[in-house]
């Protein structure tokens, strides 16, 4: 009995650490001041610093499938300290259907947390993400 306890764990086992080192493949939004080429962030952050006159940055949505649609949208809302939203702007970008992965340089104006929900034509969600803009 104590040997087929014994091989239950180490099964067990092997099942958690393999489950554990596999690779998450969920649609993202990420924030960063620039993409490469093979789509991966460069500085990505969830706080950015802006000047007096605004400043941007790139919002970089990663998907495991292709979008499938020619048009995605941003829909940013204000975040006030008692974490009710407000809408705030939407913004929309041309892809292409075959994409799995895309970014939009962004210009902010005004300090904040916002959170930005991307949507496709349909209006089906895709991704989203929570930053603060700080002024310098």
């Amino acid at each position: 009995m104590k040997k087929l306890y014994g091989l239950i764990f180490i099964v067990l086992l092997i099942i958690s650490v393999t489950g554990l080192s596999q690779k998450s493949y969920s649609q993202t939004l990420q924030f960063c001041e620039n993409v490469t080429e093979s789509g991966n962030p460069i500085s990505s952050s969830t706080v950015f610093n802006i000047g007096s006159n605004g400043g941007y940055f790139k919002f970089l949505v990663n998907l495991p499938y292709r979008v499938g649609t020619r048009s995605v949208s941003y829909e940013i809302y204000r975040v006030d300290a008692d974490g009710y939203e407000s809408y705030d702007n939407t913004i929309y970008q041309d892809v292409e259907p075959s994409w799995a992965w895309f970014w939009k340089e962004v210009t902010f104006y005004s300090a904040g947390r916002y959170n930005v929900y991307v949507y496709d034509a349909d209006k089906n969600f895709l991704a989203s993400e929570t930053v603060k803009i700080q002024f310098n």
